[in-house]
């Protein structure tokens, strides 16, 4: 059971790895710097996609480098398997394999909670996490905070982890985990030192440690990663630097994560955190309630929320690491209301709300994914310009060059979807590909992110040939003479503008459509006011579901070529 019960919590990450493979602006640091790490190797650091797109402030490259070697001879295994088909499957892969090492930490905090709680309390923590949305779907995504959620999930597990009865945890738990805390908020995420400081003190007021160790342990790792950090990444950045410190320095000290939006006090108890939970928060505050241990686990996260509170602009992000412990707050109460008498009303109550719990939050989860499958349409359309425009298709000597907008810079448009240009990966990373030498049988395309340039600016340029943009045909109406929308199906509907035929709407290959959010029927729903439950249940079955809810689309992105 241990074991399925770990299968089930990876397979659920890689699941939505696979159903969801394309990336958004946020992950782009690191994900870049994978395929920068891969493609060129540690040595040719003037080819890194970074020193072209900088970002705000540096960021470090110890995770970046840490999973692409990780990957690296998983796609070797995968490659002579004949699994690895395009430079795209490397970024899968690269994401599987975060996402993996992520649900292992997730797995290595259930034992502990085994361990700690029994083993129905585990099993109920595991079917709570993987009917949940942002944990599972995000962990496989390459931003800071999931560098930053494994360590902190293995330290949050040897915290929990003793028999039920025990009073306290071994002190070397207590101090490996303040070791790994101290690690990971100098390193990846420096909001981590909010969790260490009430994590510590509670070990303190409770004689876990003592306070000469605790100030030891913590110096000593507080050291050794400033060192790491400073020493790797000054020299991928070919300057002096401790990334999380430039972070803190950037946007607390001189406030400029301000201008990213701030949030009330109060933001993070009354819409991210029951974000995070869904229909599970509830629940854990009433774990919190009924067991001393669950209070003991919870009190130094929630005083982290509280911390965290006071700084201005607020993400789901920065506070994901309480998930877990929620979870078994939320898996605590769980197990009592489930193991209560049926023959009772309140065990047939309490047993109905745990199962309806789990079901709303995966009916949620259902439909927070399939919106968010949709939302990455610049993804979409580089891969759609690189399926339409294949090298065997390609006239000899023939250069296209493709400029990539904003929109579709940030929604999935990444390195590793520039199928056709250089770097190439070896054929040790992918062999059915040629020799960087070899361009007689790779055309040469050209990928362009150059920002803020203008329609005119854009159609005088005759090196561009094509256009992945935002701009609608309305908007490009006035060029529309010098560009068209590529691959125009035959049925797809035909407006006129200025004598130039423009397809408008989704029946070509050239307009990508995004999620517009869930729609809702109200008319229908509003005459269930009007007819009994069984009347109303035969015209919802006559119906199909699609006319009273569905995922709405509308046109996103435009692929336009030269005439």
């Amino acid at each position: 059971m241990s074991l399925a019960l770990d299968a089930l919590i990876v397979l659920t990450g890689c699941i939505h790895v696979l159903l969801a493979p394309y990336s958004k602006v946020e992950e782009s640091f690191n994900l870049h710097a994978v395929h920068d790490v891969l493609m060129y190797g540690i040595r040719k650091l003037d080819q890194y996609d970074h020193f072209v797109f900088p970002g705000a402030v540096p960021r470090t490259f110890i995770g970046s480098v840490a999973l692409a070697w990780t990957s690296y001879p998983i796609i070797l295994l995968l490659n002579s398997c004949g699994f690895v088909l395009s430079k795209f499957d490397l970024q899968v892969i690269v994401r599987l394999v975060l996402t993996t090492f992520n649900a292992f930490g997730l797995c290595f905090f259930r034992r502990a909670v085994s361990r700690r709680f029994g083993r129905p309390t585990s099993f109920y923590f595991t079917i709570i996490t993987i009917s949940q949305f942002l944990v599972p779907f995000w962990m496989g995504r390459t931003i800071p905070n999931m560098f930053a959620l494994l360590p902190v999930n293995v330290a949050s597990g040897l915290l929990l982890s003793r028999p039920p009865n025990s009073p306290k945890p071994s002190p070397r738990n207590v101090y490996t985990a303040i070791a790994i805390l101290t690690f990971t908020a100098v390193i990846f995420r420096a909001e981590v030192v909010l969790l260490l400081g009430p994590l510590v003190l509670q070990s303190l007021l409770l004689r876990h440690v003592s306070f000469s160790g605790a100030v030891k342990v913590a110096l000593v790792a507080g050291l050794a990663s400033i060192v790491t950090t400073t020493a790797i990444d000054s020299y991928f950045w070919k300057t002096t630097v401790w990334p999380e410190f430039s972070g803190i320095y950037f946007n607390v000290v001189q406030g400029k994560s301000s201008e990213w939006g701030i949030s009330p006090p109060w933001m993070y108890f009354t819409l991210l955190l029951p974000k995070l939970l869904l229909f599970a928060l509830p629940f854990s505050c009433f774990g919190f309630l009924m067991d001393s241990r669950i209070r003991e686990a919870l009190l130094p996260h929630i005083a982290f929320i509280s911390l965290i509170s006071f700084l201005g602009h607020k993400e789901w992000r920065f506070i994901v690491y309480v998930v877990p412990v929620f979870n078994v707050a939320a898996a605590r109460a769980g197990r009592w209301m489930v193991s209560q008498r049926k023959s009772t009303l309140i065990g047939r109550l309490s047993f109905s709300a745990f199962c309806s719990m789990i079901l709303i939050n995966a009916v949620g989860t259902m439909m927070f994914a399939m919106a968010s499958i949709a939302n990455y349409p610049g993804g979409v359309a580089l891969k759609r310009f690189n399926d339409v425009h294949p090298p065997s298709l390609v006239p000899h000597g023939k250069v296209y060059h493709v400029h990539i907008s904003n929109l579709a810079a940030q929604t999935g448009a990444s390195l590793f979807l520039q199928e056709y240009a250089s770097p190439f990966p070896s054929t040790s990373l992918l062999s059915h590909t040629t020799s960087k030498n070899d361009t007689s049988k790779y055309p040469w395309t050209v990928y362009d992110k150059t920002e803020n340039l203008t329609i005119d600016e854009l159609s005088g340029s005759r090196d561009i040939t094509h256009l992945i943009t935002e701009w609608s045909p309305v908007e490009m109406r006035s060029r529309m003479r010098i560009w068209r929308i590529i691959d125009v199906d035959a049925d797809a509907h035909i407006t006129i503008l200025d004598g130039a035929a423009v397809p408008v709407g989704s029946g070509t290959v050239g307009v990508i459509n995004g999620s517009a959010g869930w729609k809702i029927n109200w008319d229908m729903i509003g005459a269930a006011k009007a007819l009994r439950l069984q009347e109303f249940g035969r015209l919802i079955s006559e119906s199909k579901w699609r006319d009273i809810l569905w995922l709405s689309e509308k046109p996103m992105l435009w692929i336009y070529e030269r005439r």
